[in-house]
């Protein structure tokens, strides 16, 4: 009988998490509309409002300041407009600038006219030139409104970690608004909006072992607001109308409890699983390439390139072994194609690369499964070298 098939593309969805499904499962009866005010609506909100004190903690902020979505893509449409409030006084953005490797959900630009949006390059190491940024913000055009910045926190396919702390500095010193997709970063590393200098921050449901269809617009405080991209009844403290997904949020908010509190132990494990997979990677082809390895990534996420493999390839040849990983970001209905990561970054990006990511469920055994699946086929790689 063939082995289990072997789970490593945790940046794609986390399978979902015991603590997840237990308190999803607690709730299955509560079957009240939240915003009803008899009792069984009355237990659905309070369900829902312990899920908002949940996913408040793991950003360290106030449950207030959590805008509950149906996902990040719905949050970075609400989020990324030129239309907020500050109160009750509208307030303009003139122009969005955005990292050169951010997720397509960001790249689009919400509700941005593409004439009004601007690609802030990265340097070669993968993290975005702050230089650039500031001086892009120096020639913006204020009297057509603020500017916007959107730069994720953690790339989602190399890994690596971003400048969000001195970029926030930038921004704010020159009347910006900064947006910072955590999508990648929570539960791998310590959110804390005040912190990072963020306005607003993007998190996942799925990402951290959570249900999908549930995820959140973090604010900083109360009186700075996007215009509702979904208007109806007036959900959501008036940011997101249509009844909530009781069920959805419950298990996001089980997940981003367990994320918080298991963050330090959680990925000094994954972190010294994935050193052991680079190095056997190493040891089976010396001429791999690990991108982004020189500098701060967390924990969770290889990104590499075997010469002469290309990635498609490459991707079918692992699950043929029984290993599930990708070839960057699964948000293309699965398409594949080079990767705009690497373009951005300098490097070719038609040598292609595959990206493996590590969760909470990974263990030793995984490893050397993965390592013995790579050696395999980087071993056809030459062979088919050596014959051609």
């Amino acid at each position: 009988m063939a082995p289990p098939r072997l789970y490593l593309d945790w940046n794609a969805t986390a399978p979902l998490h015991p603590a997840a499904r237990e308190a999803i499962m607690r709730a299955i009866d509560v079957f009240g509309n939240p915003n009803s005010v008899h009792g069984e609506g009355r237990a659905a909100r309070a369900a829902i409002e312990g899920a908002r004190r949940q996913v408040a903690a793991l950003a360290g902020t106030e449950p207030g300041n959590v805008v509950f979505t149906s996902g990040a893509t719905e949050a970075a449409n609400l989020v990324l407009t030129p239309d907020f409030r500050m109160g009750r006084t509208p307030l303009r953005l003139g122009h969005l600038y955005f990292s050169a490797i951010e997720h397509p959900a960001m790249r689009e630009g919400g509700r941005f006219a593409k004439e009004k949006m601007t690609e802030i390059p990265v340097t070669e190491a993968g993290t975005v030139d702050l230089d650039a940024l500031a001086t892009l913000l120096d020639t913006h055009d204020k009297a057509a409104g603020l500017p916007m910045v959107a730069i994720m926190l953690v790339n989602n396919e190399t890994g690596i970690v971003q400048p969000v702390k001195a970029a926030a500095k930038i921004v704010h010193a020159h009347g910006g608004l900064f947006v910072v997709d955590a999508v990648q970063a929570a539960g791998r590393i310590a959110l804390d909006i005040d912190r990072l200098g963020a306005d607003f921050i993007i998190v996942s449901s799925h990402k951290i072992g959570g249900p999908k269809g549930a995820g959140a617009l973090i604010a900083r405080g109360e009186a700075l607001m996007p215009r509702p991209l979904i208007q109806g009844g007036g959900q959501e403290r008036g940011h997101r109308s249509g009844t909530q997904n009781s069920l959805a949020l419950i298990g996001f908010g089980a997940a981003a409890e367990v994320a918080a509190n298991e963050l330090e132990t959680r990925n000094a494990a994954i972190g010294a699983l994935r050193q052991r997979l680079e190095a056997g990677m190493r040891q089976a082809a010396a001429d791999v390439i690990i991108h982004g390895e020189g500098g701060e990534r967390v924990a969770n996420t290889i990104f590499f390139t075997l010469p002469g493999l290309k990635a498609e390839t490459g991707q079918i040849a692992f699950d043929l072994e029984g290993v599930a990983l990708s070839a960057g970001s699964a948000c293309s209905s699965g398409r594949l194609g080079e990767s705009h990561v690497l373009t951005a970054m300098g490097r070719d990006a038609k040598l292609g690369a595959l990206r493996i990511s590590l969760g909470f469920s990974t263990t030793e055994e995984d490893i050397d499964r993965a390592i013995a699946a790579f050696a395999k086929i980087a071993c056809r790689r030459r062979s088919a070298g050596e014959a051609a």
